[in-house]
């Protein structure tokens, strides 16, 4: 598969086989996203993985996440960045917490394709509250959390959702 293919075959999946994701695939995963680009390369994103079952129980338990299909995937992939990394622009209209955020997307967006690549299903959830998933993990405070990548083995295959032409989305 290459990259375009990846693209095209990307679809947000919210339903998940009961098989565990092997060591070797997260850790492919985590290298796609690493080799992403960031602002002055600064790379200051972060990954927790949750596929322990006794923690994703906390999660449920504390009601960290609004959509309970996060739930019963099983690998979440927790993102979160340090915009304190970033030094203040003056000259321009970004702040550290704005790159940090492009950043940390461009590299999630590395690592969906690279799920798909490897026949992965994954969602893009950002209704979590951050908080809550701090505290359960231990996530350092200079951290953002602007979402979660539920990961697993699809037990659907939703139709593609549609999208605009090109003429609709140039200006």
């Amino acid at each position: 598969m290459n990259v375009k293919d990846a693209i095209n075959q990307r679809k947000s999946i919210r339903k998940y086989l009961n098989k565990q994701v092997p060591e070797d695939i997260i850790k492919d995963l985590l290298d796609a996203a690493r080799k992403a680009p960031s602002a002055k390369n600064t790379q200051s994103h972060k990954y927790f993985i949750v596929k322990n079952q006794d923690v994703i129980n906390e999660l449920k338990k504390e009601k960290a996440f609004e959509q309970p299909f996060v739930y019963d995937a099983p690998l979440i992939i927790v993102c979160c960045a340090d915009s304190k990394q970033y030094p203040e622009r003056k000259n321009a209209d970004s702040s550290p917490e704005d790159y940090a955020l492009i950043d940390l997307s461009i590299a999630a967006s590395f690592l969906v394709l690279r799920a798909t690549e490897l026949g992965l299903g994954s969602v893009f959830v950002a209704w979590i509250y951050a908080d809550k998933v701090r505290k359960i993990l231990g996530i350092p405070e200079e951290y953002i959390i602007p979402f979660v990548l539920p990961i697993g083995y699809p037990a659907e295959d939703p139709d593609p959702r549609s999208r605009k032409d090109l003429d609709e989305i140039l200006f």
